[in-house]
């Protein structure tokens, strides 16, 4: 362990252990806990369930679950008798699968584009509302059980809000809080830093990473210098660096180090912009352009893709955030609707409609959308590590919990199986955070972190979003009470 893991763990209340599902005994459960508990027992028996490990190996139908103080005792035939003591459940027709692992989660969310009489966003441009009451309880009745913060507004609410989970007191997954973005000048958002000298990213990275942050994410109009400094500071700090880039091309990237890219080439990768200005962030209608006509198969992409693999980068597909600006796409369910605020669904509906007059808009970016699916497909089968997470950003068409659910329907429409896809969103982020010995994947000694879905996700995918019961550390969490106490909420606290 490192000196600033030992700080951060100091600072954290020596909650680093717990972080992860790590804890030897049953974590703490506060009242407020309690409200959302199916039950409380500390021996389970999940008993005539269909297993989907999370490995990508089949499922396996006729088995049962045994979870003991928070973890994974055994899996073991049906037929097995279940141990003395044990609350068994008779899960006939339901399937457990792993927790999942967002990898582009947030705890604030695009509450509202507030246009002006001109249909433009005024001064002082683009705000998030920090969520931080509503996206957790989201989040885990979605059935996600572990999260990175990938970017914070609010860094300090995050981290308490971690520290709030953690000790029991408020239900929520257990989350990696990634620092303040670190951004160049002139950001699309006022509620970010300009981080345009590497002194002062430097010393960013080693205030936060002693507060408690695991990770930190470069933004668009980031300069090389500055990310190649923020880089070696993190990495300094045992921790890692995604970005969502722009100024800086995926290789260039890939040659500082940096561990993750967000979003997918498609969209935010501007090496094949033609012209481009060395450090200048182009319109993303230039980078989609740049990306129109070049085939997947083709030599330049190819060799891009054998770079990040090269280096070891990661890639988070973030679909949901892309796919809801398209107006032939479906809207939102009424029961999504529901849990918005009232400001909040009309501001989603306003932009839908608004994207719904403009049919070259919806063409290029169901091209674009359809193109990135295909990245991502490529870059994966060529042995590249794809997580992934839903972003709830954008037009406020994504939502916590429910838009890492639709992540996995999208990646099934790019072309994975629904075993892939659901490797992507739980195995494969538990591996890229280091934490696949704990999470991840359902196995004796892992922690319990499991969901149980009405159907067979392994045939329809779309079964994902049938969630009757989530466990957390062993805890048996009742998604239909988290949802219900943030109804009318989301995009106000």
């Amino acid at each position: 362990m490192t000196p600033s893991t030992l700080s951060r763990c100091t600072l954290l209340a020596a909650l680093c252990g717990l972080a992860h599902g790590a804890a030897a005994q049953s974590p703490p459960v506060g009242p407020e806990l309690k409200k959302f508990l199916k039950f409380e027992a500390s021996l389970v028996a999940l008993t005539h369930v269909r297993v989907i490990d999370g490995s990508g190996a089949p499922a396996q139908d006729e088995r049962t679950i045994i979870v003991r103080d928070g973890k994974i005792e055994a899996i073991t035939d049906a037929a097995t008798a279940a141990p003395a003591g044990a609350r068994v459940l008779d899960l006939s027709g339901r399937t457990v699968m792993p927790g999942l692992v967002g990898m582009h989660n947030h705890l604030f969310y695009t509450a509202s584009t507030n246009r002006d009489e001109d249909d433009k966003i005024p001064l002082p441009g683009r705000l998030v509302t920090e969520v931080a009451f509503s996206a957790p309880r989201l989040y885990l009745a979605a059935g996600v059980t572990s999260m990175r913060s990938t970017g914070s507004i609010e860094p300090t609410t995050d981290l308490n809000i971690a520290q709030l989970i953690e000790r029991g007191q408020i239900p929520g997954p257990h989350i990696d809080v990634t620092g303040p973005y670190l951004e160049g000048p002139d950001s699309l958002f006022v509620q970010m830093a300009n981080s345009s000298d590497a002194d002062k990213v430097r010393q960013t990275i080693d205030y936060w990473s002693a507060q408690g942050a695991t990770s930190f994410k470069a933004y668009m109009r980031i300069s090389q210098q500055v990310l190649g400094a923020a880089i070696v500071a993190a990495h300094k700090h045992g921790a890692k660096v995604t970005g969502h880039l722009c100024s800086v091309d995926y290789r260039q990237a890939a040659a500082l180090g940096i561990d993750d890219l967000e979003h997918g080439p498609v969209f935010t990768d501007a090496e094949f912009v033609p012209d481009r200005k060395a450090g200048f962030c182009p319109p993303m209608n230039a980078v989609l352009e740049s990306w129109a006509g070049r085939d997947i198969a083709s030599a330049p992409v190819q060799e891009l893709i054998a770079d990040l693999i090269k280096h070891k980068v990661a890639l988070t597909s973030t679909l949901p955030v892309f796919e809801a600006y398209i107006s032939t796409r479906p809207l939102l369910s009424k029961r999504q609707l529901d849990v918005m605020s009232a400001e909040s669904a009309r501001s989603y509906l306003y932009e839908r409609a608004s994207t719904a007059r403009n049919a070259e808009f919806n063409a290029k970016f169901e091209a674009a959308l359809k193109k990135e699916m295909a990245f991502e497909l490529a870059f994966a089968r060529a042995g590249g590590l794809l997580i992934a997470g839903p972003d709830p950003t954008g037009n406020g068409g994504v939502l916590p919990g429910f838009g890492d659910q639709r992540e996995l329907e999208l990646l099934v429409e790019a072309g994975f199986s629904p075993l892939e896809a659901i490797r992507v969103a739980t195995a494969n982020g538990a591996q890229y955070q280091g934490q696949l010995a704990r999470i991840g994947t359902i196995a004796p000694g892992k922690n319990a972190d499991l969901v149980v879905l009405l159907g067979d996700p392994s045939r329809r995918i779309s079964d994902i979003e049938n969630v009757e019961l989530v466990f957390k550390d062993g805890l048996a969490y009742d998604p239909a009470k988290l949802i219900a106490s943030v109804r009318g909420m989301l995009g106000t606290r």
